[in-house]
């Protein structure tokens, strides 16, 4: 027996006797995850800890024991390391944080561009660890689905950080839905401020030239993407001249997922599990946008994607708003959903809704953590059903997404936004890339089992990448 397999035993042992498991009548756990003894603590091992990964690592140390850390940046990789993890291994390429540590490591966390969370993710599964994936899963579809897969396969725990899963205002609002309150949903809105990147505002093109990486680990930021040179700062551009990171890697094809993968997986969150769209696929999706290029995401974009019955539940169209349209007079106007719909409350910039025959669920909110039931005079005498979805405690929703993946490791539930569910909500939400890269001119038909669209088999391309060399599934 190998020393990760003794260690993955042991953790489920101490679950067995106690460390953690549901108490379903109370609706809350029952300890919380973190064990009594270093010896019997989870080890993590964190990949990317700046932006996201700065918060992901750093409760990763609270509910485990961190014992690597990863970063492509090796200036952050030093300072973070001296000053907040001395004791943890400093890695620039995942691949050799898993040659030199894999039997020392029990979990990873993956909080680095989207382009590089299946590559990461699935090491991680092949290596029978647990996985806590940033929002999206994954930069494809097909990325998506293979990672789902594996994660079953391999019988490994995972949770993907869309941090709203944790929140009790979207459990209540889950079961609100499904014990009726607003009636048979057949229409549902999402929106979102996004983009806020500096590509979205007009055609951004590949730099020329080449600047040279200082220390910054290029061929592993690049990842599986296709070769190109680092660019510091964009030529030209002085508002912000940032080219490909931090942060504005989102706005280009090869790296980010847009609005859609930026923000889909957290608005759209609500409704997904509320209407238990998890249960079958789209089968057609459409976009309209603005200008769409090889390189970069568009300025706005509206799609829309079929879904058909549920068992009781009706078939229901589900509509997605990103940024601003540019007017003929070079206003801009605001690419929300129909005002009627809010019964007189302001539109928040981000939220959705959820159109039923007796009424509408909004919530004017990223995370689905708060909602209101529309018009509110017809509503003021109801009351929430019993709940049946266990509530947090606490009220660091991040941090509580990292116990429930520690609790799974040791034998409870699976985490509530494991990869069966999630792989489902980020296929749905990257399928709407695939369409708005399509155009206006081919609304896709898609047969979700055999994963292909079905009109127009050139649109499959845009559900899957080629990798580079050393950077694979």
């Amino acid at each position: 027996m190998s020393e990760g397999t003794k260690r993955r035993d042991f953790l489920k042992y101490t679950a067995a006797t106690g460390m953690g498991f549901w108490i379903a009548g109370t609706k809350t756990w029952a300890q919380e995850a973190e064990s009594k003894s270093p010896n019997e603590k989870v080890n993590f091992a964190s990949v990317g800890i700046t932006g996201k990964g700065e918060s992901d690592s750093s409760q990763a140390s609270e509910v485990g024991n961190l014992v690597a850390i990863c970063d492509t940046n090796e200036k952050v990789l030093e300072k973070r390391g001296s000053q907040v993890f001395p004791k943890a291994r400093r890695f620039t390429d995942f691949r050799k944080l898993f040659d030199e540590m894999g039997k020392e490591i029990d979990a990873i966390t993956v909080s680095i561009p989207d382009h590089n969370h299946a590559v990461v993710a699935m090491m991680g599964i092949k290596n029978k660890k647990a996985v806590y994936c940033q929002k999206p899963m994954t930069h494809y579809v097909a990325e998506a689905r293979a990672l789902r897969n594996a994660a079953n396969e391999y019988k490994v725990a995972t949770q993907m950080g869309n941090q709203g899963s944790a929140e009790s205002g979207l459990r209540a609002g889950v079961e609100a839905i499904q014990a009726g309150a607003i009636g048979k949903v057949h229409s549902v809105h999402v929106w979102t401020n996004r983009p806020i990147w500096p590509q979205a505002p007009k055609r951004t093109d590949r730099p020329m030239g080449e600047d040279e990486p200082q220390g910054l680990n290029w061929d592993a930021w690049l990842g599986p993407a296709p070769y190109r040179p680092y660019v510091a700062k964009y030529p030209g551009r002085d508002a912000d001249p940032r080219c490909y990171e931090p942060f504005v890697w989102r706005g280009w094809w090869d790296f980010g997922t847009g609005a859609l993968g930026d923000m889909g997986c957290h608005t759209a969150n609500l409704p997904f599990r509320a209407l238990k769209l998890d249960q079958v696929y789209p089968t057609h999706v459409r976009a309209k946008s603005g200008i769409v290029n090889f390189e970069t995401y568009p300025s706005w974009a509206s799609v829309t994607f079929d879904f058909p019955a549920r068992g009781d539940m009706p078939p229901v169209k589900v509509h997605w708003y990103e940024g601003q349209i540019e007017m003929d007079d070079g206003t801009h106007l605001h690419n929300w959903p129909p005002g009627e719909l809010f019964y007189g409350r302001p539109v928040a910039t981000s939220g959705s809704l959820m159109v039923g025959d007796k009424g509408v669920m909004y919530s004017p909110d990223d995370y689905g953590a708060e909602w209101h039931l529309l018009p509110e005079n017809k509503f003021r005498s109801w009351k929430a059903p019993e709940p049946t979805i266990p509530r947090m405690q606490g009220q660091d929703t991040d941090l509580w997404m990292k116990k429930e993946l520690v609790t799974a490791i040791k034998g409870g539930p699976p985490a509530y936004s494991n990869f069966n569910i999630a792989g489902k909500l980020t296929e749905f939400i990257l399928l709407g890339n695939a369409a708005i890269r399509a155009g206006v001119q081919h609304p896709l038909e898609y047969d979700g089992e055999a994963m292909k669209f079905t009109n127009w088999p050139e649109a499959n391309s845009f559900l899957s990448r080629e990798y580079r060399k050393g950077y694979s599934l």
